[in-house]
């Protein structure tokens, strides 16, 4: 069990594994953060149309989801970001 690298509580994957259920592929294995520490939202990728994971505390909703930002640094060799407004870095 790992701890969260926001508030180092021991993350209960089962908890969190619920919680990513809207987002493609994931699993609590592609987190650092608990089930506390993160908020889904859902319907909020421009590209699939499918739930984003906001850490906690950050105000901005990204504009995709991680399995759609992947597959665009796959397509283009650029990372997007995670808003389509924004230059990557």
């Amino acid at each position: 069990m790992q701890p969260c690298h926001s508030c180092q509580t021991v993350i209960d994957e089962y908890i969190l594994d619920k919680r990513l259920e809207p987002l493609r592929e994931l699993t609590a294995d592609d987190f650092n953060l608990c089930a506390d520490c993160v908020t889904i939202e859902m319907d909020a990728c421009v590209e699939c149309g499918g739930a984003v994971y906001v850490p906690g505390g950050d105000s901005v909703v990204p504009d995709y989801c991680p399995a759609c930002r992947s597959e665009l640094i796959d397509r283009t060799d650029r990372d997007p970001g995670w808003t389509s407004d924004r230059a990557s870095t």
